[in-house]
């Protein structure tokens, strides 16, 4: 399945965003940006000789906004036209903030009233403790590097113990506090082989083992049959392999039989 945007994390701390507009549409924006730590520039030209890289426009005349986000591209930038997604190289979510985790909520543009309503959903559903719990795993990431030196049995630890109900369940408020006993016992999960035959060729009708399987499996091989929808619920990073036989390698596998 193609992405029709790919979402992307930025480090603004210190550096410059051009803020093009007046009113209530651009102010949101240089909210926005200076709380991720950016230095804001109202003058174009400015901003292009402190080599900015994004640029936000608030103009209600399109002519206008047009004009300006064709001479931003040709410096370089990537441009950001408020209420005209056609415009735009970039949207810009609606933001839970757990930092250091931060989930983004995005629709392309299309409305940013669904985005907002399901970041509401969501922020009702992660407790505020999610933050402490990716520091105590920041923290202990030496540690765990020297408990698992394998990357492939490190990550499948990792994955079976932030699994729901298991000891690091992100959506549990005292996982953080759990990290080092769990450290000090844990064992990688054994790897191998698991078959899964679909049932159909939508994705919504995996059950939970076989989503979780296919969120953290190492590789997968699988005919012709199954479809793109199932292998984007995949890790990104995983092998993929047309066929039937599962190589002779360490970590664990899938091999998928399409309808």
């Amino acid at each position: 399945m193609m992405l029709e945007t790919l979402p992307l994390f930025h480090r603004l701390q210190g550096q410059p965003v051009i803020i093009l507009g007046q009113g209530e549409a651009a102010e949101a924006k240089r909210r926005l940006v200076e709380r991720a730590g950016a230095v804001v520039f109202d003058d174009m030209q400015a901003g292009i000789d402190r080599c900015a890289r994004l640029a936000f426009i608030a103009y209600e005349d399109r002519g206008a906004a047009e004009a300006d986000a064709l001479r931003l591209r040709g410096a370089g930038l990537l441009v950001n036209v408020v209420d005209q997604p056609d415009l735009c190289d970039f949207t810009t979510p609606s933001i839970l903030d757990r930092s250091p985790v931060l989930i983004a909520v995005g629709t392309g543009g299309v409305s940013a009233g669904l985005a907002k309503q399901l970041r509401l959903r969501l922020e009702a559903l992660l407790p505020e403790s999610l933050g402490a719990l990716a520091r105590g795993l920041g923290d202990a990431r030496s540690a765990l590097r020297a408990r698992f030196p394998d990357m492939k049995e490190r990550r499948r630890a990792l994955d079976a113990a932030l699994a729901q109900g298991c000891v690091l369940d992100p959506l549990e408020a005292g996982s953080a506090g759990r990290i080092e006993g769990w450290l000090a016992g844990a064992d990688a999960p054994q790897g191998g082989v698991v078959e899964i035959i679909l049932r159909s060729d939508d994705p919504d009708d995996l059950t939970l083992r076989e989503a979780r399987l296919l969120g953290s499996a190492d590789g997968i091989v699988h005919d012709a049959h199954v479809p793109p929808a199932i292998l984007a619920r995949a890790r990104a990073d995983a092998v993929r392999i047309v066929g039937d036989a599962v190589p002779d390698e360490a970590g664990l596998w899938l091999r998928l039989r399409g309808v």
